[in-house]
């Protein structure tokens, strides 16, 4: 017996080792090493039922493999209370994976010379000069990466417990905060930068990005289940949202989320990535600027939709339970990247 326990625990280390996980598994919790060594189920919708094992409240996939029907995959719950099934085609809070669509705006407005990639932002907000560091070296470009050092307002004291009603509030939480880094020095993920982008399209065109992203992004690909925010939406077509130890839907809770449903995501992420959705010239700048992937996060919502090149197929995964930890982030990683592994063992087998 002990020398079974002892070649379980040398497989165990070596599966994290090759996950490129340096972490001691004294610290792992052993939920993540079980998802890691379960066997891996023959069908994405089996992934799914077992994914909702893992403590989920529920779950949505939608996968669009080129030359396959889409297909949607869902379970777990819509409505906890109520026991109201989960919808692979209901909305949901997909949160940074709207710095996708901002960036396409970017892209298309920086090609028809109304906005540079290299102007600060003191040039475009001079009111902001002195109360951003730096404000007079930050350029859109560093804004747009990352790379400007700007605090990310979601860092502040309790801004989940008491979210900002508007831009401009959210915005006075990082103002005369020190720079987190020298711009173009670093790398750190801000809501801050995006929060500015919005503000910039909207005074350049004297209208929001929002109706900008829906003019140039939504209506040309027939987008109809993407939405600005909260107000536009039918709450009960909303997935619920779930944080762990809260009993209560949170799904009203506002947090400014771009809201969309699985399927419009995934077709604008096949036509970003196919490069149907720009020029030539915009997808130029595009790639110079941003990533082609992405994730989202918000108290009750999380969010992975990323295009995989290999097999030419789009996975977006929504689960709509969160908690304090992160254990539950890690343990959708851990769903999504076995999904992607069955559809490739399918790939290899033909099907």
């Amino acid at each position: 017996m002990r020398k079974k326990k002892t070649t379980r625990t040398t497989q165990i280390v070596r599966i994290f080792l090759a996950s490129g996980s340096i972490i001691s598994l004294f610290f792992v919790p052993w939920i993540l090493v079980w998802a890691w060594l379960l066997p891996l189920p023959n069908t994405v919708q089996e992934q799914v039922n077992e994914a909702l094992g893992h403590g989920f409240d529920g779950m949505i996939v939608y996968v669009d493999e080129a030359g396959k029907e889409p297909a949607f995959y869902a379970d777990g719950w819509h409505n906890r209370e109520t026991k109201i099934p989960a919808n692979p085609k209901a909305l949901f809070k997909i949160a940074s994976i709207s710095k996708l669509y901002d960036a396409v705006a970017i892209a298309k407005l920086v090609n028809a010379k109304r906005l540079s990639l290299d102007k600060t932002l003191a040039d475009y907000f001079p009111e902001l000069v002195g109360r951003i560091e730096n404000a007079e070296r930050i350029t859109l470009r560093m804004m747009v990466q990352h790379r400007s050092g700007i605090p990310n307002l979601t860092n502040t004291p309790n801004f989940w417990i008491n979210p900002p009603k508007t831009s401009q509030e959210a915005l006075e939480r990082v103002l005369d905060l020190p720079a987190t880094f020298a711009p173009g020095e670093d790398y750190e993920y801000s809501n801050t930068n995006y929060l500015l982008i919005s503000e910039l399209i909207k005074k350049v065109l004297g209208y929001s990005n929002l109706q900008y992203v829906k003019e140039e992004i939504l209506e040309p690909l027939h987008l109809t289940h993407t939405y600005a925010s909260l107000s536009d939406v039918n709450i009960d077509d909303l997935m619920g949202g779930y944080y762990v130890g809260v009993e209560e839907d949170i799904k009203t809770t506002d947090y400014g989320s771009m809201i969309a449903s699985a399927e419009d995501v995934g077709i604008f992420l096949r036509a970003l990535n196919d490069g149907s959705l720009l020029t030539d010239a915009e997808q130029k700048i595009y790639s110079s600027i941003y990533v082609y992937n992405h994730t989202g996060l918000i108290p009750g919502y999380q969010s992975i939709a990323k295009y995989h090149q290999d097999i030419d197929a789009v996975v977006v995964q929504f689960v709509n339970t969160t908690d304090f930890d992160g254990y539950e982030w890690n343990l959708s990683e851990i769903a999504y990247s076995r999904i992607v592994k069955i559809l490739r063992r399918e790939k290899m087998r033909g099907n």
